[in-house]
């Protein structure tokens, strides 16, 4: 088996970053490091999907809305994952979320999944 570079970075905030998700959604644990996302709030959003509910064991989850108020921020932390990760990503989070690309506190650009 080959694995692709871990190229890509996705800031999480919520259930991507446990490690049962990630195991289920990526086959592994990404190495991953804290940063902070300025600009958005946390809110929260009722999940119908029961894949997603069974896999987080959660019904509701957190979604961020952009404000564009840099006091705002968002705690959370950058995955290193491959393109195909990435599209695992894609598959586990519902049609809520929609994935954007932001700049991070400490400058880095990553993906991120908004309401």
């Amino acid at each position: 088996m080959t694995v692709e570079p871990a190229d890509q970075l996705l800031f999480t905030y919520d259930t991507l970053q446990h490690a049962e998700v990630q195991l289920d959604t990526f086959g592994r644990i990404p190495e991953s490091e804290p940063d902070i996302l300025p600009g958005y709030t946390v809110d929260y959003a009722e999940i119908e999907d029961p894949r997603v509910v069974e896999r987080s064991g959660l019904g509701s989850h957190p979604i961020l809305r952009a404000t564009g108020n840099p006091v705002d921020k968002v705690v959370g932390r950058v995955l290193r994952v491959t393109a195909a990760e990435i599209d695992a990503a894609d598959e586990y989070e519902v049609a809520l979320y929609h994935r954007v690309a932001v700049v991070l506190t400490s400058g880095r650009t990553a993906w991120v999944y908004v309401g």
